[in-house]
């Protein structure tokens, strides 16, 4: 049994990861609010096998115990669309498949995760001003997916409670070198999981991207870290429980048809109660107008 407690709580570790990364699968160059009736989708496939991860130490050691592997896939579905000057609504759901192997058997879940919804504005357009440089706030929420399984030999597909998120977005372009920069800085609150008595750590994250295009090609470099609080288990705090991580985000893209082919990696550098080891994303990327 306790082994079985184990691989539950690094499968949601796993999880949390896969979560995080989905948060900044979109384009950087999404980065200004969306005119009204404007909007883009982005279908992003993302993979990560790993049989490592970040300890409490920040160590980075064998996953649950010698010849323990995990596998993550997962799909997500992020849409966006103006609804006002100056407003613009997110919404991202993602699908996962969740595989632990270790020397005994496999396991596996597969399923809806989390959806998000936010809504983005540009304080400057709301205000009739012209911005010097783009700015937005984005609020939103992380909603459960499904119910959290209290069986201790079910993989959850999801955290279990719901997080309130809110984030500045700041941007510059270089015109007319084709460059930009961005910086995305943000909170997180997170409530309750009541099935395990567990209160996750509110956690603070930033995302930092330099990115450019030449004739049909596109890059981008991009820098992401978290920096989390203890969680609470009945309760009590675990001074050891605190996320942290630090990770590299590179990625190439290329016009294909009516949208935009992107391919990229996540490098982790550092980190704490989070997997390591190198994961991958494909994803196209399209705008529309209604």
């Amino acid at each position: 049994m306790d082994g079985w407690i184990a691989m539950r709580k690094w499968a949601l570790t796993l999880l949390y990861g896969c979560l995080i990364t989905g948060i900044f699968v979109p384009s950087a160059f999404s980065q200004w609010v969306e005119k009204p009736r404007q909007g883009w989708i982005q279908v992003a496939l993302y993979h990560h096998d790993t049989t490592t991860r970040f300890d409490e130490q920040r160590n980075n050691e064998s996953l649950f115990n010698e010849g323990g592997r995990s596998i993550t896939t997962s799909v997500f579905l992020t849409g966006v669309i103006g609804v006002f000057e100056g407003v613009d609504v997110w919404v991202q759901a993602p699908f996962h498949r969740l595989e632990f192997n270790d020397v005994v058997e496999k396991r596996r879940s597969t399923g809806v995760g989390d959806p998000r919804f936010h809504v983005r504005i540009d304080p400057f357009t709301i205000v009739g001003s012209s911005a010097p440089f783009p700015l937005a706030l984005r609020g939103g929420v992380k909603l459960k997916g499904q119910e959290f399984p209290v069986d201790s030999e079910i993989i959850p597909l999801t955290e279990g409670q719901r997080d309130w998120e809110l984030i500045l977005e700041l941007g510059h372009s270089f015109f007319p070198r084709p460059i930009y920069a961005m910086l995305w800085i943000g909170y997180r609150w997170r409530e309750s999981n009541t099935e395990v008595r567990k209160d996750p750590g509110n956690e603070f994250f930033y995302l930092a991207s330099v990115g450019g295009a030449l004739d049909e090609w596109n890059w981008k470099l991009s820098f992401e870290g978290l920096a989390g609080r203890p969680s609470h288990f009945f309760d009590i705090p675990i001074e050891s429980s605190k996320r942290e991580f630090f990770q590299i985000l590179p990625n190439i893209g290329r016009s294909l048809g009516p949208g935009v082919l992107e391919i990229g990696g996540r490098f982790p550098l550092s980190g704490r109660n989070l997997p390591s080891g190198p994961a991958v994303f494909i994803g196209y990327f399209f705008r529309f107008s209604v």
